[in-house]
């Protein structure tokens, strides 16, 4: 686990107040002067999992002989689309069949959490955390489905309120196992 580059808040203010200026604004009035700062901290924030290994979340397993699925539904999450820097939110959906180990649930949330808080998008991101889960739990299958409304569609370019973006990751016998798929859908539903 090697260490990333911190965030570089000074460099963030400085664009921030450069952005004002190119606006035509005066980063000076009265109400804009903290922001320069207060969008370098908000962006600490939001891109926190640029600097998080989400393997942290998976150093305590347990054993458990446990053969039916795990599921943890509406995990909220907030992400940056990579396209515009605009933020979309939503829910995630993790389930699991283990394989003799299972995690605490509150993790699964950390792990969406490792990955939604950076630049994203969607898709990469269900992935992501289906092949990360797959990959660290030893699970015989996971499946993961995101819900989320993206601004980056809904306040600019098409102005469509409301729209959902669905997407999902299917693995192991989720993947190759119709009844297996089937049945962690419905309790998706």
């Amino acid at each position: 686990m090697g260490s990333k580059q911190k965030i570089d808040t000074k460099r963030i203010e400085k664009a921030v107040k450069e952005i004002l200026e190119a606006i035509s604004e005066d980063p000076q009035r009265e109400g804009l002067k903290g922001t320069p700062g207060r969008v370098a901290r908000m962006y600490e924030e939001l891109f926190a999992g640029l600097n998080d290994d989400p393997r942290r979340h998976v150093e305590h397993v347990f054993t458990q002989h446990y053969d039916e699925i795990v599921l943890l539904k509406d995990i909220p999450f907030n992400s940056m689309c990579e396209h515009h820097l605009l933020p979309f939110m939503g829910k995630a959906h993790i389930g699991y069949l283990p394989r003799g180990k299972v995690i605490g649930v509150s993790k699964l949330a950390r792990i969406v959490g490792s990955f939604s808080q950076k630049p994203q998008i969607q898709e990469r991101m269900t992935t992501e955390i289906a092949e990360f889960l797959m990959r660290e739990v030893d699970a015989r299958g996971v499946a993961v489905v995101l819900e989320a409304t993206h601004t980056c569609m809904t306040i600019r370019g098409v102005k469509k309120p409301g729209s959902v973006m669905v997407t999902s990751a299917m693995l192991g016998v989720f993947r190759s196992d119709a009844r297996s798929r089937a049945e962690v859908m419905s309790l998706l539903k």
